[in-house]
């Protein structure tokens, strides 16, 4: 979120054809902190939006009230506190995990793999190999704790809602280990049963569907115009979606994949059919 509203500035500053000088001298502050604001490397307070959107021309309420939107996420995302402050994530996962925590729904695409909510720990445990190989013990039962520890949102009295559509592939994952996988999907089917919990099977037999480019989730929150937020991760690198258009595009293809996956009943049926099978 930060780094989406530093470049936002950035935009309107260098479009209104002024400099960091210009700027720094509108907020009294130096050019380095005007640097910093537009990397995304510090929060950002709302007098200083307004006062940087009256200098760029851009004080029209459709465009300072989405800035002061991501400058609220942003901030709250830099204070939240909890479980992950206290155990070893990556970079990406300590900027991750305090939004999933904060949202009141996720809907998640996987091409590849078990949504990570609905991971058994055993299922993490053989990711984790497979994704570092040599690591110690120690840290691969560390992923496991902190996965296991986000599961948690899902079983509290209002429990985050979660809606995931799985292609196929996943459910098979042909090298696993059959005993592993079996307890795997006979968890989904628990997970399943769960009011707050929707799970899809895309079978192979959809055919050709944009969303196989890549696996994402969509992050949604309960204040009122709160945009999504949608996450991607690649296997080097990651990319964020902040509201707009981009999220929208996300959640149109989510919707429309959904709409082509198999309904929650008969994804029960495939699940359990898959499970009889080995």
């Amino acid at each position: 979120m930060g780094r989406r509203l530093g470049a936002e500035l950035m935009s309107l500053r260098t479009r209104a054809g002024l400099t960091q000088t210009h700027a720094a001298k509108a907020l009294s502050a130096s050019t380095g902190k005007v640097a910093k604001m537009e990397g995304g490397w510090v929060p950002i307070r709302d007098p200083d939006i307004r006062a940087l959107c009256e200098l760029y021309g851009a004080s029209d309420a459709e465009i300072v009230g989405p800035l002061l939107e991501l400058a609220r996420i942003d901030r709250e995302r830099r204070k939240a506190k909890g479980w992950w402050n206290d155990v070893t994530l990556t970079k990406t996962m300590r900027e991750y995990v305090p939004l999933e925590n904060a949202a009141t729904t996720v809907k998640t695409w996987q091409v590849s793999l078990i949504p990570g909510l609905l991971q058994t720990p055993d299922y993490m445990r053989s990711l984790r190999r497979e994704w570092v190989p040599g690591d110690h013990p120690d840290q691969v039962e560390a992923f496991v704790t902190s996965r296991a520890a986000r599961q948690q949102r899902l079983s509290e009295d209002e429990p985050l809602c979660l809606w995931a559509v799985v292609s196929e592939a996943a459910l098979r994952a042909p090298e696993a280990e059959p005993a592993m996988l079996r307890k795997q999907l006979t968890s989904l089917l628990d997970w399943s049963e769960r009011p707050n919990i929707t799970i899809q099977v895309l079978p192979f037999g959809a055919g050709m569907s944009r969303a196989l480019a890549g696996s994402f989730n969509i992050l949604s929150f309960a204040e009122p115009g709160a945009m999504d937020v949608v996450f991607l991760e690649l296997a080097f690198s990651t990319t964020w979606v902040e509201g707009g258009e981009g999220a929208a595009q996300h959640v149109r293809l989510f919707e429309e994949t959904a709409r082509g996956a198999l309904p929650e009943a008969e994804s029960r049926a495939f699940i359990g059919a898959l499970i009889k099978g080995l």
